[in-house]
């Protein structure tokens, strides 16, 4: 049986460290951090790392905890421009960068990264 992509990355701790840095950024980030309840951002960090892990093979804690992802529908409270859409990606390449990942698997990342950010722009 074949590795999954959360395995071949690193598992629970690049999932940990991405999500941590892309945070930090976040917390920090003019654009971003007002889009976060002040006693929420752990809560955000939290629900991303357990999506991301899921989506790329890890353990299902997002499913059994939060249902569907739905993620179009999770965002659609939230304005998100391609302003705050590029602060995001901003954010997130950095973290990504941060990642000690072999070339194809930073790529594949990436790229679903940069999919799943376009299409969260309602704005």
């Amino acid at each position: 049986m074949s590795q999954s992509f959360y395995e071949r990355a690193g598992g629970e701790k690049t999932f940990n460290d991405l999500v941590s840095h892309f945070y930090a950024l976040v917390a920090v980030n003019p654009i971003l951090r007002p889009m976060y309840p002040d006693n929420d951002l752990h809560g955000a960090a939290q629900r991303l790392q357990m999506f991301l892990s899921q989506y790329w093979g890890g353990p299902t804690t997002y499913s059994e905890e939060r249902g569907h992802p739905r993620l179009r529908m999770r965002h659609a409270p939230f304005h998100i421009s391609k302003v705050e859409h590029d602060a995001w990606l901003l954010c997130m390449k950095d973290a990504v960068d941060g990642l000690d990942l072999a070339d194809d698997l930073r790529d594949e990342l990436w790229q679903y990264l940069e999919a799943a950010a376009a299409a969260m722009i309602n704005a």
